[in-house]
């Protein structure tokens, strides 16, 4: 997928068009549209990278994680294998009881999801906070 490919779907995905998108950046009538044929400096890119929230990695498609901070796989998987010792721990330390019944295999699985996403969610903010502004792209 090209540049201007990348852009018209971030574009459709916030429900705007390529016309609007132009108006708001400050360029004129077509200019993107062009870009599909002239490459565009940095500068520009910068700017439609900003407006969506996006690396310029990703609009040129040298990377398919959109924010420099998402997680890659192996973190996610590292945070796999910590949930899972996490639940471990609580089942063989001390029994896990939910309403004073021991916790169901099911129960513990959706317990197991809910550590996952929730040290997911604290490792990419800890990304997006700590990782020095020339490692962001």
């Amino acid at each position: 997928m090209g540049l201007y490919e990348k852009i018209k779907e971030l574009a459709d995905g916030q429900k705007i068009s390529i016309r609007r998108l132009e108006e708001l950046l400050g360029y004129g009538n077509g200019t993107i549209r062009r870009w599909e044929k002239q490459t565009p400096g940095v500068d520009k890119i910068q700017k439609v990278a900003d407006y969506f929230g996006v690396s310029i990695d990703y609009l040129l498609g040298r990377t398919e994680k959109k924010k420099y901070y998402e997680l890659t796989e192996k973190e996610k998987n590292d945070i796999a294998i910590q949930a899972e010792k996490l639940i471990e721990g609580i089942t063989n330390g001390e029994n896990l009881n939910f309403y004073g019944e021991p916790a169901t295999k099911d129960q513990k699985d959706r317990l197991l999801i809910a550590i996952r996403t929730a040290m997911e969610m604290n490792k990419e903010e800890a990304k997006q906070k700590f990782t020095r502004k020339d490692y962001r792209d």
